[in-house]
């Protein structure tokens, strides 16, 4: 599309442009300062904002990605695939072939952007269940991981504001349970597909299966509710622009620099495990420069990248270093284990309507129109996704699954499967107008894990996603299918809805459906686990609850790798207040 490519080129300018940050390591003002942050993703720019709060810390951020500065493509929220599909601001992984998904190898969008995934995903403010968090204070021994513990964390995240419209937000949120004096926009839906109105009238024709829940961020997430996005003013809040505002990029304390890519972190030559060092290269040369903590280093590379990291440092499961001939200094087995993510798939229905988003991938018109509007005064349809509800469930008590595994999910308030209702069709890729519901694992069994390709840190590591591993996840997503179905069988769907498009409807048995299922399913990019938090004296986990790097000084993680197990949201939300709560521990280790 001609206008993507003017977005994307003025973005090129842009960035070329910007000189507030340091585009050189020969402009930094030195190469030592008390804390380096490794990563300026969703959680390291938090890190970084509030460690400078301090005058007389000086924090250097390394991030290997480019300026968020100017890239419509992330600004505008309707513009995210767009976004997602485009090989600049993204590290371009795929997963090794998944046996789950019939042996499909799948990309796997990981940022390459100052902000992080918060300036490159779906937008979801999605906190997850009570329950979730209060495993994570069973799992470490500490309380302060209890959803108790950490919930004054997402109002020091969250900045309610209303939504681009302006339209009268009554009985669509509960206000008791949200911020207004945080750094990131949170927002309703700011333009009104009529499509919100028909799931909103389904929690009332159907209320058994569909119950309305007023707002799912308060700890019981179990219904159906209007969808809380990441946006504020009809443009995306993210960790750079939420955090690491002009005036916070001002700090004499704090140095950014892009482009810069970590190989490993260096540990002190008296003590091998007390770690000091970062070595980089920068903007693509082979030249290689290295820079001193004084303080901390501060992991924030996320769960792909903060496992390559350590593992090239000489960090991780001994015979797996050794076989690449990398030095082992610290045997950590559980490094790089026990991630999964939040397998998906998609059920679609071809509608008798044109006002569905497919409109603005279809008619130029109405694209430019709408470009237009939102360029000028930030309304409009590019204010937010099709995307207007989710809802949250569990399976019967009763399913027979239960007799073969044991219940992933934390807590009888904790979702196995979330539904988003989309007008449109997720991705835009097809021609006519449509209505869809997106269903995913919200607790999934599965595990995978990351490990070293080679010893070379250019190399992208083998990401095993672990997707569909587990007949659970799979049972899930059938069940979640079929809740879709039984859905749009409400009355307020009829005449509306003309056709099923997927799965297609010559699937008439549950091995068909499952074939369908590992054919077409894929990942939703929250990879969590990779150095989970443990107890103190646990003989496994990576980090301790104050997430220092068990085993080793100087070396703090402060991203959603630490997170035990993934909770049964999105992960943007559970991101922002473990980097909330880190920054705090860390302000109280150094005071």
């Amino acid at each position: 599309m001609l206008v993507i490519s003017l977005l994307v080129g003025l973005a090129f300018n842009i960035i070329v442009c910007q000189s507030k940050i340091y585009g050189s390591v020969a402009d930094l003002p030195g190469l030592t300062y008390d804390f380096i942050v490794v990563g300026g993703g969703t959680a390291g720019s938090v890190v970084a904002s509030r460690l400078t709060e301090n005058p007389a810390w000086s924090v250097l951020v390394l991030e290997a990605g480019v300026t968020n500065d100017g890239v419509i493509l992330s600004e505008a929220p309707a513009l995210v695939n767009q976004m997602l599909s485009h090989p600049i601001w993204s590290w371009n992984y795929s997963t090794i072939p998944q046996p789950g998904l019939n042996g499909r190898a799948v990309s796997y969008q990981r940022a390459h952007i100052l902000g992080g995934c918060s300036a490159h995903n779906g937008m979801f403010y999605t906190r997850g269940s009570a329950d979730d968090f209060d495993r994570y204070a069973e799992l470490t021994g500490d309380s302060g991981w209890s959803w108790d513990g950490i919930f004054p964390y997402f109002f020091k995240n969250e900045r309610w504001t209303e939504p681009a419209d302006h339209h009268d937000t009554r009985g669509q949120y509960n206000p008791r349970v949200h911020s207004l004096t945080g750094k990131t926009g949170v927002s309703l839906p700011g333009y009104r597909w009529p499509v919100g109105s028909r799931v909103m009238q389904t929690t009332k024709e159907l209320p058994d299966d569909f119950p309305f829940n007023l707002d799912y961020n308060s700890g019981n997430p179990l219904g159906v509710g209007w969808l809380q996005y990441t946006i504020g003013g009809g443009e995306r809040s993210s960790a750079a622009t939420s955090y690491l505002t002009s005036d916070v990029q001002q700090r004499p304390n704090l140095h950014i620099l892009l482009t810069a890519r970590v190989f490993s972190l260096l540990s002190n030559k008296s003590n091998r495990l007390s770690f000091n060092g970062v070595q980089f290269s920068h903007n693509g040369s082979p030249a290689l420069f290295t820079v001193s903590a004084k303080k901390e280093i501060v992991l924030s590379a996320g769960t792909i990248g903060t496992p390559h990291v350590l593992m090239h440092s000489g960090v991780g499961n001994k015979a797996d270093l050794e076989g690449l001939g990398i030095p082992v200094l610290l045997d950590l087995p559980s490094l790089g284990q026990n991630i999964s993510d939040h397998a998906a798939a998609t059920t679609t229905w071809l509608v008798n309507s044109t006002d569905t988003q497919d409109e603005l991938g279809q008619n130029m018109t109405f694209f430019n129109e709408a470009f237009a509007e939102w360029n000028s005064t930030r309304t409009g349809p590019f204010t937010t996704l099709g995307i207007t509800h989710i809802g949250l469930a569990r399976l019967n008590e009763g399913d027979e699954i239960f007799k073969r595994f044991e219940d992933p999910a934390a807590g009888p308030r904790t979702p196995h499967m979330e539904l988003q209702f989309t007008s449109g069709t997720f991705g835009g890729l097809r021609v006519g107008h449509y209505f869809s519901i997106n269903v995913a694992v919200a607790s999934p069994l599965s595990r995978g894990s990351i490990k070293l390709n080679s010893s070379n840190p250019l190399d992208p590591p083998l990401i095993d996603a672990g997707l569909l591993q587990s007949d659970f996840d799979v049972f899930v997503i059938q069940e979640a299918i079929k809740m879709a179905q039984k859905f749009v069988t409400a009355p307020v769907w009829k005449g509306y809805i003309l056709e099923q498009i997927t799965p297609p409807t010559n699937i008439t048995t549950d091995s068909a459906l499952i074939d369908f299922i590992r054919t077409t399913a894929g990942t939703s990019s929250h990879l969590a686990g990779s150095a989970g938090m443990s107890a103190r004296n646990a003989g496994y986990g990576v980090v301790d609850p104050d997430l220092l790097l068990k085993g080793a000084v100087g070396v703090r993680i402060v991203d959603a790798s630490v997170l035990p197990r993934i909770p049964s949201a999105h992960t943007q939300a559970a991101t922002y207040v473990v980097a909330e709560k880190g920054s705090d521990l860390i302000k109280q280790a150094w005071s």
